[in-house]
């Protein structure tokens, strides 16, 4: 091992006499690195396409996601599943969405958990996270959770925030 690592140095040496900067890692940890990085190169990026908001929405008889920071069970809203004309609807139409957030408890959840959300947002951001993955469950990823996923997404893009979605078992049902 000493033998390589001698050898590694070696090879690396001229580049390493032409960088403009180089970081010493021994005594930090990854975490310290991409701080470091971070705040060196923050000029670079515009802030808000420095922190992503990953949102998942999910159903909970397909097990939850594993990758998630946040996680906010749905099952609570009204079940457009149960309305013949909304069944085959999904999330994504309109119909559904008013179903779930244009009425209690749907129309005030959102703009608590967006308050909520624009406090720790920054906190994650300040501590040097690079993306937040928010995931959202009801029982069959098809209405609740899509609505909800959907409706996030705007309003955490109107806040300035780079945001992802991912529907994991729309399809599925």
């Amino acid at each position: 091992l000493e033998q390589a690592i001698m050898a590694e140095s070696k090879r690396i040496g001229a580049l390493r006499n032409n960088a403009d900067l180089v970081i010493d890692t021994s005594a930090m940890s990854i975490h310290d690195l991409r701080r470091f990085i971070q705040k060196r190169y923050a000029g670079l990026f515009e802030k808000s396409r420095n922190f992503r908001v990953h949102l998942i929405s999910f159903g909970f008889k397909y097990g939850l996601p594993l990758a998630t920071d946040m996680m906010y069970d749905l099952r609570f809203l009204p079940n457009p599943f149960f309305d013949e004309s909304l069944r085959p609807l999904s999330g994504r139409d309109a119909p559904v969405s008013e179903y779930v957030l244009g009425h209690e408890p749907g129309k005030g959840f959102l703009p608590r958990l967006m308050s909520f959300l624009e406090y720790l947002l920054p906190l994650y951001a300040s501590e040097g996270r690079y993306r937040v993955t928010i995931a959202f469950g009801c029982t069959g990823c098809r209405h609740r959770s899509v609505g909800v996923t959907e409706a996030m997404s705007v309003a955490l893009k109107e806040l300035g925030y780079a945001v992802s979605v991912e529907h994991r078992q729309l399809e599925w049902g």
